[in-house]
């Protein structure tokens, strides 16, 4: 899954819209390094959020079910 999808998903963050410009600025990174949007998550990684004054650590324990579209 994509990491900005899987913000939105998670409900880390409420749009992707606004995931997806937090990663282009470089202030998402995984395992400690700076990822883009497309990058696919797993299960483990480290996530941590630069967003505003605050920092936001997250651990991926389990993905979110995935709609299929028809």
């Amino acid at each position: 899954m994509r990491l900005d999808k899987y913000l939105k998903e998670a409900r880390i963050i409420k749009r992707r819209t606004v995931a997806n410009a937090l990663c282009d600025n470089d202030k998402v990174l995984v395992n400690g390094v700076v990822k883009k949007a497309f990058y696919e998550v797993s299960l483990n990684d480290k996530i941590v959020i630069k967003y505003g004054d605050n920092e936001i650590i997250h651990e991926v324990k389990t993905l979110p079910y995935e709609r299929k579209k028809k």
